[in-house]
């Protein structure tokens, strides 16, 4: 019998992930960023389309249960892959294969960016996190439009998973000119998108959380939201906003129909590591640039689900990010109000066969307690049984 994908990546994967030194990060995830790409481009040529065909029915779960209507996007199961992954779109019109039910692409600049110089992504392997400084390194808004096109994907709604793009400031743009250089990317994108996300929360873009301040954020929504054909619009925010901050913005989402938050974005608290040290600098967390992701993370994330959810009540969505790494995280997430959850740091430590174990033990839980859809478990504070 033929090894699993799951299987195949612990016992090759697995071991590169198991320590700080070794393959550098970057240059893992940007191999396989690049053999996806191939694949989602090629997905139509018979053999890549039979080892597609296999990987599908090896991870996805389809369950009516599972499926959700927000903000007008048919959600097939409410686990996505999280930004910063595939930041240039290149794997959009494969990620459902992986079992995503949905896939928030970029972050995307309208200018062409480098990002911050290397090294710039750690592995901090014991703590299950990554510490990162990429600072949006991406080749554009009009080279994203022409990645995704040349991948010939169905019309926004007719997808097999939803495509949501999320959009940051070019670092050579004024903060006095943010607005107009989210406007141009998501202008020319908007047609693509079956959603957006303002992100303003990044630690490694010189003054973009400042954005999050509420009159810079209400100036930069009311902007967006006048342009033409302008899909849902979320906003993405920071784990290290105050408490009153993040009442402010629930109130903001209300107040100026946003379609959800996403929470929360990488962190520069250093959550008690603060005198952990990177092999690769010889320096200490406190010491170093960068947003902190993983599993140390997951306190604060539900922290603010748990704040977002009280202060904006049940009608807008959250999707909940940081630190989800098995169905028990997610679940948690999901019954303290988020409708949607999203995997990045954990999903590369644990592999492709997370999102399966998740569905599967949302489904489990949905059973023990009664549900008849995860829609129903939102914010019902019912424990993992």
């Amino acid at each position: 019998m033929a090894e699993g994908t799951g299987s195949l990546y612990r016992r090759f994967v697995g071991p590169l992930l198991a320590q700080d030194e070794g393959a550098d990060a970057e240059q893992l995830s940007q191999l396989t960023l690049t053999l996806l790409g191939q694949a989602s481009l090629r997905r139509g040529w018979p053999l890549v389309a039979g080892s597609l065909a296999g990987l599908g029915a090896e991870l996805q779960r389809h369950d009516l249960r599972l499926e959700q209507t927000l903000f007008g996007c048919r959600f097939p199961n409410p686990v996505g892959l999280a930004a910063g992954f595939d930041k240039s779109a290149v794997a959009a019109g494969i990620w459902h294969l992986f079992g995503f039910g949905f896939a928030e692409l970029g972050t995307v600049t309208w200018h062409a960016q480098p990002g911050n110089p290397r090294p710039r992504l750690f592995r901090l392997a014991a703590e299950r996190a990554a510490l990162n400084r990429m600072g949006f390194n991406n080749g554009g808004a009009v080279a994203a439009r022409r990645t995704l096109e040349r991948q010939g994907l169905p019309p926004a709604g007719q997808r097999p998973a939803v495509l949501g793009i999320n959009f940051g400031k070019s670092k050579i743009t004024p903060l006095e000119l943010a607005a107009d250089d989210y406007a141009s990317s998501l202008e020319l994108l908007a047609p693509l998108a079956d959603y957006a996300v303002i992100n303003v929360s990044s630690p490694n873009t010189p003054g973009l959380r400042e954005l999050q301040d509420e009159t810079q954020l209400r100036r930069l929504v009311e902007r967006l939201r006048r342009l033409p054909a302008c899909p849902p619009l979320l906003v993405k925010i920071a784990p290290d906003l105050e408490d009153d901050a993040i009442d402010t913005i629930a109130r903001l989402a209300y107040e100026e129909g946003l379609a959800g938050v996403v929470a929360v974005n990488t962190s520069l608290n250093r959550l008690g590591l603060e005198s952990r040290r990177l092999v690769q600098t010889g320096r200490t967390l406190a010491e170093e640039a960068g947003g902190l992701s993983g599993a140390p993370l997951r306190a604060r994330a539900l922290e603010v689900i748990r704040r977002l959810r009280a202060t904006a009540g049940p009608s807008l969505p959250l999707i909940g990010v940081g630190g989800i790494d098995s169905p028990e995280v997610a679940w948690e997430r999901i019954v303290a109000g988020a409708s949607l959850v999203q995997l990045y740091t954990g999903w590369i430590y644990r592999g492709p066969e997370l999102v399966p174990a998740i569905l599967e033990g949302l489904l489990g839980q949905l059973d023990q307690h009664g549900f008849r859809s995860i829609g129903e478990a939102v914010g019902s504070g019912a424990p993992w049984r």
